[in-house]
């Protein structure tokens, strides 16, 4: 793999959503000496084996329409990646989409923990709400499924549902969220 990105012109950006990516970065950065951005939270402790170069506090734009945004809630430094040109919020572990073996999505949820079925504080949802609601989407990408159709109509009416009663994971089934969004 190292060798096809360096074919492809090597890397210029390292991040993660959150430390679960942390464990390749190091590598990554010894080949290609690209600048490490973290948002600098508690987090960061988790590792050692990489160097962070730049440092960003709320949000830091590497391009024109190419933005980190930073959300907390599954981890306190996680972050998301908003790509307004192709209208594709790369969330990380912010949403999990449910979907079947053709890669239809068939709910959504957002929590602290899925494996473990944790949900968000009511703080930690009204920050993602605050950030999500300022971009402009219509796919999500989490580190498992790419849902063409999740976008930020659909992602605040997961947002909205948690807010309305006491804090749960829920899997929400697309018609629903499809519904409150057309009301």
């Amino acid at each position: 793999m190292l060798a096809e990105i360096d074919r492809l012109g090597g890397i210029r950006f390292l991040a993660a959503s959150h430390v679960h990516g942390y464990g390749a970065l190091w590598q990554l950065q010894d080949a290609f000496r690209p600048e490490v951005l973290a948002i600098q939270k508690e987090d960061l402790w988790l590792t050692k084996a990489f160097r962070v170069t730049r440092p960003y506090d709320e949000a830091l734009e590497l391009r024109p329409g190419l933005t980190l945004h930073h959300v907390g809630g599954h981890y306190e430094g996680q972050a998301v990646l908003h790509d307004a040109g192709r209208r594709i919020l790369f969330c990380g572990d912010a949403f999990k989409v449910d979907q079947d073996v053709e890669g239809n999505s068939l709910a959504v949820s957002t929590h602290k923990a899925f494996h473990k079925n944790i949900p968000l504080t009511p703080g930690e949802v009204k920050r993602y709400r605050e950030v999500i609601a300022g971009l402009d989407f219509d796919t999500v990408c989490t580190p498992f499924e790419h849902a063409p159709g999740i976008g930020r109509d659909i992602a605040l009416a997961v947002l909205d549902d948690q807010l309305r009663g006491p804090p749960e994971v829920r899997h929400i089934p697309l018609p629903e969220l499809r519904r409150s969004t057309a009301r």
